[in-house]
């Protein structure tokens, strides 16, 4: 199963190369981070090499920071983007928390 995940991560890049970075990452995002993470997170930005996520509530965005680095490691991989870190918020701009690698 990992073999065929890998294969089609690697499809999924070279079919992305014609797009703009962010809808790039946007296409990335649920890959990366599977279908459950991408239902409660929306990429809305990428700026300056931080994708902007909104994130469904408080207790996604632990989580999704919890998984920062490797959130931003395949996403920048499938994608073909370069990232400097992500910058999670809570919808609505209850709070935001960045982080960076």
């Amino acid at each position: 199963m990992d073999g065929m995940r890998d294969l089609l991560k690697g499809s999924l890049g070279r079919s992305l190369r014609a797009m703009r970075d962010e809808d790039r990452l946007a296409a990335a995002w649920p890959v990366a981070c599977g279908k459950a993470l991408a239902e409660r997170g929306t990429v809305v930005g990428y700026v300056d090499g931080l994708v902007h996520i909104d994130v469904e509530n408080g207790a996604w965005l632990r989580q999704m920071m919890s998984m920062q680095g490797q959130l931003a490691g395949e996403m920048g991989r499938i994608a073909g983007v370069k990232l400097s870190g992500i910058h999670f918020e809570v919808k609505g701009g209850k709070g935001k928390i960045l982080e960076r690698e």
